[in-house]
């Protein structure tokens, strides 16, 4: 409780000594982000100033090693990414969607490697800020893959009315890529993230900036019911399937208890397979 009430008083100095700053990220408290404005309305922002939100540097070693393709130029699955960036965000402008959760029938799929790498692709097309949330409070791992222990976590800020969401967030050195990571393991996963809280996060910074997209990491859908609570909150779900593991069973299990929510499709991980354009 100390850690917490040391944050919440320096994020108060913080909105102080950062009054009449220009427009915010991501972070409603976190005035980072330069917009500009032109006769026909909104314009994508182009100048990203992180100011409040940690800044970390992801090394070119924790990128390989922690299989970042997507950071890493003329990596092999670079372009694979890309080409599910394509699709992805030509079925969220055909819907008016933002919001896209990741999950998978089982465990072990490589679905937050799949939610961090189509995160950073996102990130890279100028025309979006990227949001990626470590929802996956059973689990939470995304931090690990950027080589950074966060002090504080999702599961905190659900916690804790009076945490400032600015001392929980990181930027991992990719432009126009925020993070909400988790920290620990908590067994209430499913309540937290179907609470009013979680649920009014979720409104404001889905709503905020119409250029904003917002990836969630959730837990397996048929290990724990954390998937269905936060689903009809959701616009949509990529659904990820581990290539010779996924069963077809299991596959079509978890997308019937999905009944209702909009599946934009199945990544078929840990496959020689190469995606191709439509």
């Amino acid at each position: 409780m100390e850690r917490i009430r040391k944050a919440v008083e320096q994020a108060s100095k913080d909105r102080v000594a950062n009054a009449g700053a220009e427009s915010p990220d991501v972070d409603p408290n976190d005035r980072s982000v330069r917009m500009t404005e032109s006769h026909s309305g909104y314009v994508p922002p182009t100048e990203v100033n992180y100011t409040q939100t940690r800044n970390i540097i992801v090394s070119p070693v924790t990128r390989r090693n922690n299989r970042l393709a997507a950071a890493i130029p003329g990596h092999p699955l670079r372009d694979t990414y890309r080409m599910l960036r394509t699709r992805v965000l030509k079925q969220l402008k055909a819907n008016g969607w933002n919001t896209v959760a990741v999950t998978s029938p089982a465990t072990g799929s490589g679905k937050s490697l799949t939610a961090i790498n189509l995160a950073i692709s996102l990130a890279m097309d100028l025309s979006h800020l990227v949001l990626l949330v470590d929802g996956d409070l059973r689990k939470p791992s995304i931090h690990n893959y950027f080589g950074y222990q966060p002090e504080f976590g999702l599961n905190d800020y659900l916690a804790n009315p009076d945490l400032p969401l600015s001392s929980i967030l990181f930027h991992p050195d990719i432009d126009r890529l925020t993070v909400l990571p988790g920290r620990v393991s908590i067994d209430e996963s499913a309540e937290q993230l179907s609470s009013p809280r979680a649920l009014s996060l979720l409104k404001e910074l889905s709503s905020r900036y119409p250029d904003r997209l917002i990836l969630v990491d959730l837990p397996p859908v048929l290990t724990v019911d954390d998937a269905l609570s936060l689903a009809p909150n959701i616009d949509c779900m990529l659904m990820v399937a581990e290539n010779g593991e996924t069963t077809r069973e299991d596959l079509y299990k978890a997308i019937d208890l999905l009944d209702g929510i909009p599946i934009l499709g199945t990544v078929l991980n840990k496959s020689d397979i190469k995606l191709q354009a439509d």
